[in-house]
């Protein structure tokens, strides 16, 4: 069977570099805070092109740590967008603010900067674009906005390590670019780890004293702050898989053209095309009428996911925040129909083929089963 992630294929080819790495730390004896993590900030600013990058804990850490510095406060309200991993929305509420979703555009599958002016009141204070599935929002729309509001930004880039326009990154087109190093992303640890890029060394202070219980030094405590820093091995790490990232997201770039190619012969919907490098493809989706259909036609074959088959607002957890199914069409059709194919590093021309091939008899197969049971 094709594998939906292979991460045993990027593990292996660096083995030894990250057993070494490892060691070190171990053979050093200073695992929180260390030299590791400094080099590593240093080298993902300088790769991001921002100039401060202070590591956290988890990428949920970052929103949640970024969210306090922008300075963000109970009774204040923070925009963002119901197709989105729970923790978008989960960090909001972290920081004691309202979450205010609004539905994302059909073609970009981001937030929908047509419909931020609507969402505006007078107690919104941030607006948080989601880069789902490693495609950058609209930015230059969405900050137009911010700006003439007076409102922060800050970009949830946890699946967009790389993505670019006019040779600006991720995480640096807002005040704030908050990342996730979960094993499955483009940059993963191996284990949990997060960062939030910045331009200002004044959030990057901020940030700095949050994540390590509010202390600019040791037993000084200015502020309340949080036990989220990133440990010293999986900073170690992550600094040997850094310089291999620009290649592993030319792989993945060139896995997503051959799926385009194949699918768009097949006649299956997919995500509109990258716009030059505004895409790293976390995630690679099709979207698919009968798609639990189609995925159980493929079992055995090809290992498939779904990003994310429930969005925030009809989750039973985020029934508080009012909203019903109706209110954001978009996403929940979205959520309906999407299916995530196989992207990694490493993944074969011959064994996407085998995938577009196998999808196209799914749906077909789908599509007659739905036929006779009408």
């Amino acid at each position: 069977m094709i594998p939906f992630l292979d991460l045993g294929l990027q593990q292996r080819r660096l083995e030894p570099e990250l057993a070494e790495a490892a060691r070190e730390v171990i053979a050093s004896g200073r695992f929180i805070l260390g030299e590791r993590n400094l080099a590593f900030e240093q080298a993902f600013a300088g790769y991001c092109g921002a100039e401060h990058a202070v590591t956290v804990s988890t990428g949920t850490a970052a929103l949640h740590m970024a969210l306090l510095a922008a300075g963000v406060e109970p009774g204040d309200e923070v925009i963002t967008t119901p197709a989105t991993f729970v923790a978008t929305v989960a960090a909001i509420l972290y920081a004691q603010a309202t979450p205010r979703l609004v539905d994302i555009d059909p073609v970009t599958w981001n937030i929908d900067p047509a419909k931020l002016e609507a969402a505006i009141t007078p107690r919104t204070k941030a607006i948080i674009p989601v880069h789902l599935h490693g495609r950058l929002a609209d930015m230059p729309a969405i900050l137009a906005i911010a700006r003439a509001n007076g409102l922060v930004v800050i970009e949830d880039a946890c699946q967009a390590h790389g993505a670019e326009a006019d040779g600006q990154r991720a995480g640096t087109f807002g005040d704030l670019g908050c990342f996730s190093f979960y094993p499955g992303k483009n940059l993963g640890a191996c284990g949990e780890g997060g960062a939030v890029v910045t331009n200002r060394a004044d959030l990057a202070e901020r940030l700095r004293l949050l994540r390590d219980w509010g202390q600019p030094r040791k037993y000084l405590h200015t502020e309340k702050g949080f036990n989220a820093r990133l440990d010293e091995i999986q900073a170690a790490l992550l600094s040997v898989k850094l310089p291999h990232l620009e290649a592993w997201t030319d792989m993945r770039r060139h896995a997503a053209a051959r799926y385009d190619r194949n699918l768009d012969a097949a006649g299956v919907v997919h995500a509109a095309p990258a716009n030059g490098r505004d895409h790293v493809y976390h995630v690679y989706a099709v979207r698919v009428a009968e798609r639990d259909a189609v995925r159980a036609q493929l079992a055995g074959r090809v290992d498939t996911n779904i990003h994310y088959p429930i969005p925030v607002h009809l989750q039973p957890a985020y029934a508080d925040l009012g909203y019903r199914r109706g209110d954001f069409p978009v996403s929940e059709q979205l959520a309906d129909e999407t299916l995530s194919l196989p992207m990694f590093p490493g993944i074969t021309d011959t064994q996407i083929d085998t995938v577009c091939d196998a999808l196209a008899d799914a749906c077909q197969t789908a599509t007659t089963l739905a036929g006779k049971a009408a």
